[in-house]
């Protein structure tokens, strides 16, 4: 897998990858490579088409929300994410949170409770569970596309009569980079 770097600073990989990818090496800490659009004005303007399409508004706060994960090369605070809202002066925390829930229910962000930090997804055209490492040394966060995982947690969920809006799995650990 070859990796470059967009115009923006994301680190992003040329394809993504399941747990088997996860051999590759990296240099620093990133919030969620293999979801990071390349483009992040391409994705922006495809997250409004995708939140369009729904029946819903993408405002100019939620827009900015998502600009600032997309950009982001960790897992970003809400109250961060706030301080940057350059020109939405009246933005307060529930407007943030209002915004940051927003993107989640689009499947356009990802919350990892644990760290209580949030980073975007590029893959709001299908409906996934998260699956994140997350390095107790770097603090870094990496989505992976678990698909064997996301099977396995569907059935059991299902199995016990339990429908599934979403899920979040968070392994602690450490990265290739700290390990080695």
């Amino acid at each position: 897998m070859s990796c470059k770097a967009g115009d923006r600073g994301l680190h992003i990989p040329a394809e993504t990858h399941d747990i088997a990818g996860m051999a590759q090496s990296h240099s620093h800490i990133h919030a969620n490579t293999p979801c990071s659009p390349q483009d992040v004005d391409a994705f922006l303007n495809e997250a409004e088409t995708l939140v369009m399409r729904r029946g819903q508004r993408m405002t100019r706060i939620r827009r900015k929300v998502l600009r600032l994960l997309l950009e982001s090369t960790a897992p970003a605070k809400a109250y961060d994410l706030l301080a940057n809202l350059d020109g939405e002066g009246s933005a307060k925390p529930p407007t943030i949170y209002r915004a940051l829930d927003f993107l989640q229910e689009t499947g356009l962000a990802h919350k990892i409770e644990s760290l209580n930090a949030y980073v975007a997804c590029g893959h709001a055209s299908h409906n996934h569970s998260a699956v994140f490492l997350i390095c107790d040394t770097c603090h870094g966060a990496e989505e992976l596309h678990a698909t064997a995982t996301n099977e396995a947690l569907d059935a059991e969920t299902t199995a016990a009569g339990f429908q599934m809006s979403r899920a979040v799995v968070e392994v602690r650990g450490k990265c290739r980079d700290c390990a080695a």
